[in-house]
């Protein structure tokens, strides 16, 4: 199987993400042409440069004759613009802050107050965006991953505001930045030839970011709201390093987030961040090769255990869903008898070690135990990976177990399995009967 590693102790952004791609042998034409077919009036300029004494590929978007801008920048151009001289000067020192690669000055919504919208600038739609990516001459495969990543980081904002999707827009000149980040990513990815993209825990940087609805905290609320569940940290460097087209990227491309797993590399390629950072490296490092094979893993899993003998069965489903919210990898229940021949039920719950002390609190508090046993055990685990098969009614991932390269088990996740029959009315029997055939049709043409 062939891996795809994103070690992102930089952050990600979306060119930081091409310039890695090309780096690490993705062809340059085949971007460039990717540009042309969006029709935008958008072109390319790849360049080598240094970063803290690293080369590595940087990719410009320019839209005419303007080029992409941080929004630090691009929100004190226009804001500057609109204020007048007499003040002017109060606001006119500079934002040390601001990040090196961002393009994401480009979401807005709506019915954002007009002081926060830039002058003189139409915007896009998600439903504008869609039909322009669907007419594109570019794999058909990548025209979903585009898609895909544009509604994922749609929804984030959407939810961020409190509007609904459709009215969250992008402003021209971002728009086209965007788009040119987006679907050059999904066709890149695709030209990479990998079967999965691991992902590192992300360096999200510190300090504040300026955009369209005024200063925040980095990460920036949209960011937060994508990396959900994602490992994050900061090294301290005060400046916005993952933007929310890098997370919304990462969100739909990364299969996990892991250490840097067994493989024989075979390329590698570092995409630049706009800054030189003194004594660190902003580069994006993309690495390719063959995944070891193994017959399984190895590794700990933290195991939780609680015997109760007087919860009222109604709130039981009610901590099981708690645990698997609070992080549990899995939570089951046993019937057991117990002293004075009492009926009672076992509780266990398997964790990595980190998110156990929380599990233990939510079991204290939402059941009637006096005590939680914990024990660490080792567990052999098949390698295991993703697949996203096609159905008339939308994409179901696959979840595929194999042993020495050999597929050993295969099944339709089942929250997307259930999320496409309730959108559809169709039992969700169907759907999973129709997903299983049409991954064991794939498998079938290629033996």
């Amino acid at each position: 199987m062939r891996t795809a590693y994103l070690d992102c102790f930089s952050g990600i952004s979306g060119d930081m993400f091409l310039g890695a791609l090309i780096d690490a042998g993705v062809p340059p034409r085949l971007l460039e042409e990717t540009v042309a077919q969006l029709q935008l009036g958008a072109r390319l300029e790849i360049s080598r440069v240094m970063r803290s004494g690293i080369s590595a590929t940087k990719v410009d978007v320019y839209v005419g004759d303007e080029k992409d801008m941080p929004r630090e920048e691009y929100w004190a151009k226009h804001r500057d613009a609109q204020t007048p001289p007499s003040v002017r000067h109060e606001h006119s020192h500079s934002h040390p802050h601001s990040h090196e690669h961002q393009h994401d000055h480009s979401v807005a919504v709506e019915n954002a107050p007009k002081h926060d919208q830039a002058p003189h600038e139409h915007s896009r739609g998600l439903t504008e965006i869609r039909e322009i990516i669907a007419k594109a001459a570019i794999d058909e495969k990548a025209k979903t991953l585009a898609i895909k990543i544009f509604e994922t980081l749609g929804a984030a904002e959407a939810k961020i505001h409190d509007v609904p999707v459709e009215q969250v827009h992008f402003h021209e000149v971002g728009a086209v930045d965007a788009m040119v980040d987006i679907v050059c990513a999904a066709v890149g990815a695709q030209a990479l030839g990998v079967d999965e993209i691991v992902c590192s825990p992300l360096n999200l940087g510190g300090g504040t970011v300026t955009c369209a609805h005024g200063t925040f905290p980095v990460p920036a609320p949209a960011t937060v709201e994508l990396l959900k569940g994602a490992p994050v940290y900061s090294s301290g460097v005060q400046a916005e390093l993952v933007t929310p087209t890098g997370a919304a990227i990462v969100k739909v491309l990364a299969c996990r987030f892991a250490a840097f797993p067994s493989m024989t590399i075979e390329k590698s390629g570092y995409g630049a961040g706009a800054r030189d950072f003194p004594g660190h490296a902003n580069v994006l490092r993309l690495t390719t090769g063959e995944a070891a094979t193994k017959a399984t893993a190895a590794e700990t899993v933290t195991v939780l255990e609680a015997n109760l003998d007087d919860l009222n069965p109604q709130v039981f489903g009610y901590v099981l869903d708690r645990l698997f919210e609070a992080g549990a990898l899995d939570a089951f229940a046993v019937p057991i008898q117990m002293k004075k021949n009492r009926p009672g039920t076992l509780l266990t719950v398997l964790c990595d070690a980190e998110p156990a002390p929380k599990l233990t609190d939510i079991i204290f508090h939402e059941t009637t135990t006096l005590g939680v046993r914990r024990r660490e055990d080792s567990r052999q685990c098949l390698a295991r990976r993703w697949e996203t098969v096609r159905t008339p009614w939308g994409d179901i991932r696959i979840k595929i177990a194999s042993m020495n390269g050999t597929v050993t088990n295969f099944s339709p996740e089942y929250e997307d399995c259930r999320k496409i029959a309730s959108a559809n009315r169709v039992p969700l029997k169907t759907v999973m009967q129709e997903a299983t055939r049409i991954y064991s049709s794939k498998e079938n043409e290629k033996v």
